[in-house]
């Protein structure tokens, strides 16, 4: 079932900031099914607005209240450092009432409190941490939801997400900054891999682009394989690593320059970070 025919049906579902991940989940939901028609976007930038009616055909504007009086789902998609200031533009208008659409933030770092300061007392609220893929419609997207949303507001976030990847409903909201920490900041070490993988090649005589396409493709291969199997990641490793065969002797050396300590201390200095970002 589509999430149009779903959770997400007869839905006006609206967009507070236009950017890339905007524009992505606007994308996922017209992909399911969602009518362009249904769907605003509000944006302070005259190009962006253009650029997203051209391409989705979609409504766009600079009114952040507008997209609010039209729509039974806001998802919040500005900057956190903007958060407030986008909330009391709405606030501002008198025939806004912001008790009646549920509220998904994505503003990466802002509490579910600091949104519920900002909205009136009894606004219900999902606050989401997808990650960059959603450009790409393969996202990890991990959702919780305050006390005033019910399990109908939750159906709806998670179809929302669906479009765009994979979700997971967190039990309480203290886990998104781990989930911050492993998925939200992880394209960038899986970048990182990548470019070391890339260099890597080269010094060993590939070329550039046989490189680029072979460590691209190897990781996104081995992403699915992950995925689809039954085994754990542990054991799809010992299945591919023969003794004293190629495989070993790179892993050994990864072991020795403490490769899995140095991604545990990556995602535990995010995770930290996230957790400071969400106190300040």
């Amino acid at each position: 079932m589509s999430g149009a025919d779903g959770a997400l049906a007869g839905k006006r579902i609206g967009f507070v900031g236009g950017g890339a991940m905007a524009e992505a989940l606007a994308g996922g939901l017209l992909a399911a099914g969602v009518p362009p028609e249904s769907v605003r976007v509000s944006d302070v930038a005259p190009e962006r607005r253009a650029h997203l009616e051209r391409t989705l055909g979609v409504r766009a504007t600079d009114d952040n209240a507008d997209v609010t009086r039209h729509s039974d789902v806001v998802v919040l998609a500005v900057k956190p450092a903007v958060v407030e200031e986008a909330l009391a533009s709405i606030a501002a208008d008198a025939s806004v009432d912001l008790t009646r659409p549920l509220w998904i933030s994505i503003a990466a770092g802002v509490p579910l409190a600091r949104l519920e300061r900002a909205l009136a007392d009894r606004a219900r609220i999902v606050r989401a941490m997808p990650n960059t893929p959603a450009l790409v419609r393969a996202a990890a997207t991990a959702y919780c939801a305050n006390a005033r949303a019910d399990a109908a507001d939750l159906a709806v976030a998670g179809a929302l997400f669906q479009g765009v990847g994979v979700t997971w409903e967190a039990p309480e909201e203290a886990l998104l900054d781990a989930v911050t920490g492993l998925s939200g900041s992880g394209p960038a070490y899986v970048f990182l891999l990548l470019e070391a993988l890339v260099a890597a090649g080269e010094r060993e005589g590939l070329p550039h682009d046989a490189a680029h396409r072979l460590a691209c493709q190897t990781a996104l291969g081995a992403a699915q394989l992950a995925l689809g199997s039954e085994r754990s990641p542990a054991e799809l490793r010992e299945q591919v690593t023969s003794p004293g065969g190629t495989t070993l002797a790179g892993l050994q050396r990864l072991d020795a320059l403490g490769f899995r300590e140095a991604l545990g201390e990556a995602v535990a200095a995010a995770t930290r970070r996230s957790k400071e970002l969400g106190s300040s």
